[in-house]
């Protein structure tokens, strides 16, 4: 019983009935693991775009699995013809990228028939990325920032901001000095460690009186949020 369940469900000539049968159950296993990752990203933020994204792979790659089946030619026609598509995009970050060949694996498996082995796959996987998330495994404790800071040329940048930042932060280091606007200004990033619980406006706004109300860009590491002022 078990080895039938397991086996292969498709045969030498492609049917209706299991077409549709490995299309929907890719599509049911697309929309698990994408509302999995809904669920583990959700504080984090998420593009609704990538979600839809996850639903749509493991039936594309399990459609053209099954177009290609066991005929080479088809396949270096395949492999030829997405070849010429181009993907442009920023660099995505290594869960979302996880993500991806999750529901690749899964549409490969469901594509070649082994529907029970893409299920179980599936299950084992979403289970662990819950657990994960649940018990916030490997986040960082503390709140890693990036700070940039422009000031005028006859400010001196040697300690210029120190009180204000061991006010504000745990720890803090100089990560880098350069110049911009031909020599005219000076662009300081710092990375630091702010403390809990402290009004990041009112961070901001202290430097901002220092530095004459030039550009200051607050980067959180973490959750990829930035202030601009």
């Amino acid at each position: 019983m078990l080895e039938t369940l397991f086996a292969s469900t498709l045969t030498d000539t492609l049917t209706l009935s299991t077409t549709l049968n490995v299309i929907f159950a890719s599509l049911i296993m697309g929309l698990f693991i994408s509302i999995v990752y809904i669920k583990t990203q959700g504080k984090d933020g998420y593009s609704p775009g990538f979600t839809i994204t996850l639903i749509m792979l493991p039936a594309i790659i399990a459609i053209i699995i099954l177009l290609v089946g066991n005929n080479i030619a088809r396949a270096f026609s395949l492999a030829g013809a997405f070849s010429l598509i181009r993907f442009r995009s920023a660099p995505g970050d290594p869960i979302d990228i996880s993500y991806v060949f999750f529901t690749l694996a899964v549409g490969l498996a469901c594509g070649m028939g082994y529907i029970a082995y893409g299920i179980i796959f599936a299950i084992i996987l979403c289970t662990l990325m819950v657990i994960l998330s649940t018990t916030k495994y490997a986040k960082p404790k503390t709140r890693n920032m990036q700070l940039k800071i422009t000031i005028p040329e006859d400010l001196d940048y040697q300690d210029c901001f120190d009180d204000i930042l061991l006010q504000y932060t745990q720890s803090y280091k100089v990560q880098r000095v350069k110049t911009c606007d031909f020599g005219a200004l000076f662009e300081i990033v710092y990375t630091l460690c702010l403390k809990e619980d402290i009004n990041q406006k009112e961070f901001i706004d202290k430097l901002r009186c220092r530095n004459g109300n030039l550009s200051i860009v607050l980067n959180t590491e973490i959750i990829n949020e930035k202030i601009y002022i």
